[in-house]
């Protein structure tokens, strides 16, 4: 427990930060005017594959959602006020300002100050098909515990705006797994505020349909912790990207990023924009942010920004690293030295090199079902003809 006196409401006196890298934040779509290609934010974007989120649609829907609420956990439908008043934060694209402004249902699953959720919470979307936007607000009480997983499953044009507010003291992991038949396109806005001596842990995995989702963090009063760590997998023709952006807007407060993703296929594409931001009231801040990507064949596309904004120089640490290549030589090599054949020694390190990540769910189920789409893909690799769609 940090022992800090500044008032506990320094952060949300920070101004928004304004930047080719932050858009300014508004509910307003028209604020988000149609991308071109040529905006630092959507240079790395296919626009065609994403154009059905970035245009109002008829005929909306919503995902299929189902769950189970253990007490200590309530689920409501807000109405469009309501949602914009309990988020931390406005859209800063035009994807999240439509789904925010559309959305057919706006939900708010709020977890009761001192709760202590021992079951994780699993929040399923199952899409059919067609278009779909949603706006979801969670909010977690002061010294609360718990674990929070959002599923994204089946066909669907999908948006989404969402918001997770943690109050002061506490401990909260949230687990999104985004995990698409061919052909889904998903888009959109997270927004993580962290309270006072408050913990957060984020896992994210894309692993189906083309994904962009700006996953953003910022605090709510000094000694917040975050830990971010995410990995994806690109198949052929296939486009992810995940864009961060850490706001260390409150001093003595802790960030560690850590992305790992695959590819394989031609055409496969990955995206991963890392951009920490510290302020100068930000003093005695730790960060750090990494991005590694593991190319498995020809044809494969990996771009990795990382970026560090720095406006003090009273800090503990920061730092970022960035890395793309295939297969390490040397690892190889020791394990075939030892009488593993090739294939299975490219199978242990593409193992190792998601393993760290994988533990940090904590939850068997999902670690399990990873660990089978990293097999999946490995098989493809080497001469595999089953596909997730052959499954299906």
């Amino acid at each position: 427990m940090t022992t800090i006196t500044e008032a506990p409401n320094v952060a949300a006196a920070i101004e928004t930060v304004e930047s080719h890298l932050h858009p300014t934040p508004s509910w307003t779509v028209e604020d988000h005017p149609q991308p071109t290609g040529r905006e630092e934010i959507w240079r790395f974007t296919p626009l065609k594959r994403f154009k059905t989120l970035l245009n109002p649609v008829e005929g909306l829907g919503t995902l299929d959602w189902s769950g189970e609420f253990p007490d200590g956990v309530t689920v409501e439908e807000i109405t469009l006020e309501q949602a914009r008043e309990l988020a931390n934060e406005a859209p800063t694209d035009r994807i999240s300002a439509l789904a925010a402004d559309q959305s057919v249902h706006r939900t708010h699953i709020a977890i009761a100050a001192n709760a202590e959720i021992a079951e994780p919470i699993v929040f399923t979307g199952r899409g059919n098909g067609g278009e779909a936007r949603d706006h979801l607000v969670v909010t977690v009480g002061a010294n609360a515990r718990a674990t929070i997983v959002l599923r994204y499953e089946g066909s669907a044009n999908y948006a989404e705006k969402t918001d997770v507010v943690v109050g002061d003291g506490a401990a909260v992991n949230v687990v999104t797994l985004q995990d698409w038949d061919n052909g889904s396109v998903h888009g959109g806005q997270r927004t993580v505020s962290i309270g006072r001596d408050a913990h957060v842990k984020t896992v994210t995995a894309s692993l189906g349909g083309d994904i962009r989702l700006q996953e953003n963090s910022r605090y709510d009063g000094p000694g917040g912790e975050l830990e971010a760590y995410g990995l994806y997998f690109a198949d052929e023709n296939q486009h992810i990207q995940h864009r961060l952006f850490v706001d260390h807007n409150a001093p003595h407060t802790k960030s560690n990023v850590d992305y790992r993703g695959a590819l394989r296929g031609k055409g496969a594409h990955s995206v991963w924009i890392g951009d920490v931001l510290i302020r100068k009231v930000a003093e005695s801040i730790d960060t750090y942010e990494s991005n590694k990507n593991l190319v498995l064949t020809d044809g494969c596309q990996a771009d990795s920004v990382p970026n560090l904004e720095i406006e003090t120089g009273e800090i503990a640490g920061a730092g970022h690293s960035s890395s793309t290549g295939r297969f390490d030589d040397e690892q190889l090599f020791y394990l075939m030295a030892r009488g593993i054949p090739e294939v299975e020694a490219r199978r242990l390190v593409a193992h190792g090199f998601f393993a760290d990540i994988i533990r940090r769910v904590g939850i068997k189920e999902i670690e399990s079902r990873l660990l089978a789409t990293i097999e999946r893909e490995l098989d493809l690799v080497h001469g595999s003809t089953t596909t997730k769609a052959d499954e299906q």
